[in-house]
């Protein structure tokens, strides 16, 4: 077995200084302008153009940072999304407090290929849309401040025009050919920052713990940013523990300031660990002083001490943890990859809520905002390089891969969070090139894998789905699909026990399967009788396709969010018997946008979240909690579920999910007993009971109990018993109203006037007047063409204090009208 005893911790940004290092940093979010499209050249950014010239081409929009290019077309269901280049502008006060400090745009990742102008002069550039990086504008700004333009035309302000561009190109990774939008745009925080001529570039803090977390070691270097070549300066270094109490503090003279330069080797006794439960961080406060100034700054730093057991589970400080984590990608309503920190915050306290203690980061570096609530949330990280799908490319592929994978490793060392270092993903899927050499691939993997042992020891390597390479890495997860690409999830538990014999060390990332959200079903588990189990459970060419080959749940079943809940539950249900698993991943947390599903439910979007892309809670979410969380939690199935149906006097089964002892359920006031919960009574870990609806309303309720804290949930519904033929017409109505926004309605009629309640027809809407729908976010009811849920469909409207008319169309059917 392999055991790793050290958490690194780097304090910086390729290139110089990161914010939280720097003497002086600002975040600059506003007054940009914003071009999609190429310009004629750089001079187009900056000429002078008269206000309200009607020849001044092209139009530039104001926006604000973080931005993507493509917010808003990534799900358009019209077109496909953008890719090339846009350029943004502003012009900035630019104000250094030291004398002959540097300036530097600090970028935290932008997409893909992105170039830099101070004015006309091209200042840096950058390739990688995941990593961060900086460029040092000083010169340039000098410069240009003695310029008549810098006076007369610009005011005393510094232009700063950036292109940036998500051009298709085959020697780039990821392919193009990925399960995800490659997005273009500054669509993560820009910087200005200020530092004196000498400052810190990185420190790496090795913080080393025993098994038993009695002795910790700390062994601190640095790396200075000096483009002036100043000989020498004094280095301060503290260590305080999460208490706040001052553990340790060193000064130290430096003249070797061109190189790493090992600064500190500190001996703490018992260290205050850090874990998925109780996430304690020490603070690594660092000043130098120098002839320059003094720059100054504090990090965040870990000690605990995990373990991936050959032929077993994962170890954290010593005892068996199960890793229950999901996926992340960096996508969002209405905004795609520029999500603001508010956002990201809410989306990870999301994820711990469901009871998350790991994510692995899909399919690139991604924020450090993200990883600084992995550290302080107590949620255990796998983030990998985005080499993804199509093969293997040439030197300049090869060179960014390797240039990716070491910004990755010194950028987030300092994460207590990070135990795996992904080297790739569905490397076994060609495409991108005339060659798909399995021996190169296994090459050029061994390549990176010993790169990333090189640059830190202490983390585990790991790859998703490439049999071929599963040697190589240190922890290796193959694709198992069990009730969704292949097979029965009844079939989860053997195919893992047979993957898990293959390899050294295994680990089960990427599991579940598509639900739309708020489409129901009274008996979603009816397909399974077509589906042929014992043949494996991976995904293969052409599963994800919704045509064409064997019976699979994937392409035959309903997308039903009912479906989705029996598949989490076995899967949760099995993985508390099987005690050599380290742990599993699902796929995904948040529904997320793709460019090869544009024949999904909603246009463009991989539905497999818990969550859509909105973060609106699926029914799925509150499977996790019952079996992962411990603060006492109920949830009854179906709050989404307005109409159920059946027969007269049909017993209809309702399921509680909750992580209480015992749970009483009532229907309309009357008791229908108390029932202990068994997590391996599946479904609803025997949370369910068979009731005898009333035909109309029925009210369905809860009172569960843990200890002594009671928790409680209630539901409203229809039951439906007439029966449906086809549906032959459509109904639109505004249903609610909040300030100027209007949300309207379509349902499903047959020509007897009765609700097709499992109709998933396809529906448009369209608007003619001041309003405006509140479209392309890609979620159930935030998508102008969708299919029906239980035959309905909701939209918004932006109403404008004006007066509008909403439209909606399904092929065969009337069109219908509404006024707002």
């Amino acid at each position: 077995m392999i055991k790793y005893f050290c958490v690194f911790v780097v304090l910086g940004s390729l290139l110089g200084l990161t914010p939280a290092e720097a003497q002086e940093s600002k975040r600059l979010n506003h007054n940009w302008e914003f071009l999609k499209q190429d310009l004629g050249g750089i001079w187009e950014a900056v000429r002078p153009v008269g206000k309200g010239n009607p020849e001044s081409v092209p139009l530039w929009e104001a926006v604000n940072l973080p931005h993507c290019v493509n917010a808003t077309d990534a799900v358009d269901p019209d077109v496909n999304y953008y890719q090339g280049p846009s350029w943004y502008r502003t012009t900035l006060d630019v104000v250094n407090p030291y004398q002959n400090g540097r300036t530097l745009l600090h970028f935290e990742g932008a997409g893909q290929k992105t170039e830099v102008y101070v004015y006309t002069t091209k200042v840096g550039s950058h390739v990688g849309g995941y990593d961060e990086w900086s460029v040092d504008i000083t010169d340039a700004v000098n410069a240009f401040k003695k310029t008549e333009v810098y006076k007369k035309q610009f005011k005393g302000k510094v232009p700063v025009s950036i292109r940036t561009d998500n051009s298709r190109d085959l020697e780039l990774i990821p392919s193009d050919l990925s399960d995800f939008n490659v997005y273009g745009g500054i669509y993560r925080y820009l910087n200005l920052v200020y530092t004196p001529a000498l400052s810190v570039d990185k420190i790496f803090a090795k913080a080393a713990v025993d098994a038993a977390g009695k002795t910790g070691q700390l062994g601190v270097k640095a790396r200075f940013y000096n483009p002036d070549k100043i000989s020498s300066g004094t280095l301060f270094l503290k260590l305080v523990d999460p208490a706040g109490k001052v553990v340790a503090k060193i000064e130290k003279k430096v003249n070797n300031l061109s190189n790493d330069t090992e600064l500190w080797d500190l001996q703490v006794k018992k260290p205050v660990l850090w874990s998925a439960d109780q996430p304690l961080l020490y603070t690594l406060q660092y000043e130098i002083q120098s002839s320059a100034g003094i720059a100054k700054g504090t990090e965040k730093i870990g000690f605990r001490n995990f373990e991936f057991v050959e032929k077993g589970p994962f170890m954290l400080n010593g005892k068996r943890l199960l890793l229950k984590g999901t996926h992340r990608h960096e996508d969002h309503a209405g905004v795609a990859a520029a999500m603001t920190e508010n956002e990201i915050r809410k989306e990870m306290v999301m994820m711990k809520d469901m009871g998350v203690n790991f994510i692995r980061l899909a399919h690139y570096q991604q924020s450090r905002i993200v990883l600084n609530l992995c550290d302080s949330l107590g949620i255990m990280v796998w983030e990998e390089i985005p080499w993804c799908r199509g093969g293997l490319g040439g030197d300049v592929y090869k060179e960014q891969a390797r240039r990716m994978l070491t910004n990755m490793i010194e950028q987030h060392y300092n994460h207590a969070s990070v135990i795996i270092w992904g080297l790739g993903n569905e490397n076994d899927w060609p495409g991108d090139f005339p060659e798909f050499d399995k021996q190169k691939i296994r090459a050029f993997m061994k390549e990176l894998n010993e790169l990333s042992h090189q640059l830190d020891i202490s983390r585990s390597t790991a790859i998703r789905r490439c049999d071929f390479c599963s040697d190589i890495v240190d922890v290796y997860s193959p694709s198992i699909w069990a009730g969704w690409y292949r097979g029965n999830y009844t079939d989860y538990k053997g195919v893992s026990e047979e993957e898990f014999k293959k390899v050294k060390r295994f680990i089960h990332v990427e599991w579940g399967g598509d639900s739309h959200a708020m489409r129901h079903s009274e008996n979603p588990d009816k397909v399974l009788s077509k589906i042929k189990t014992g043949m494996g459970a991976d995904e293969r060419a052409g599963d994800a396709s919704l045509f064409g080959g064997a019976a699979r749940i994937s392409k035959d079943g309903d997308w039903s969010e009912s479906y989705l809940v029996n598949l989490v539950d076995w899967h949760l249900k099995e993985q508390e018997t099987m005690p050599w698993l380290s742990g599993t991943a699902y796929w995904p947390f948040k529904d997320f946008s793709t460019p090869v599903r544009p024949d999904n439910p909603i246009p463009y979007m991989n539905q497999k979240g818990v969550v859509e892309r909105d973060l609106t809670k699926k029914e799925a979410y509150y499977v996790f909690q019952s079996y992962w969380t411990t603060q006492p939690m109920v949830h009854i199935y179906g709050h989404s579920w307005p109409v159920r149906w059946g027969e007269q006097g049909e017993e209809k089964m309702v399921k509680v999910y909750a992580n209480c002892t015992e749970a009483e359920l009532f229907l309309n006031g009357k008791s229908f007993g108390v029932k202990k919960r068994n997590s391996q009574d599946f479904p609803a870990a025997g949370l369910r009971w068979n009731l005898p609806f009333v035909q109309g309303e029925n009210v369905v309720s809860v009172i569960a109990k843990k200890g002594k804290v009671t928790v409680k949930d209630e539901i409203k519904f229809t039951y439906q018993t007439e029966k449906w033929t086809k549906p032959v017409k459509l109904t639109l109505t505004k249903i609610s109203q909040q300030d100027d926004i209007a949300t309207v309605e379509v349902k499903l009629y047959d020509d007897k006037n009765v609700q097709c309640l499992d109709a998933t027809n396809w529906v448009n809407f369209s608007l003619a007047g001041d309003g405006k729908l509140i479209d392309d976010l890609g979620t159930s009811s935030g998508s102008r063409k969708v299919q029906v849920y239980n035959g309905r469909a909701m939209i918004s409207v932006k109403l404008n204090k004006g007066k509008s008319v909403v439209a909606v169309q399904s092929e065969g059917l009337p069109v219908a009208f509404t006024n707002l």
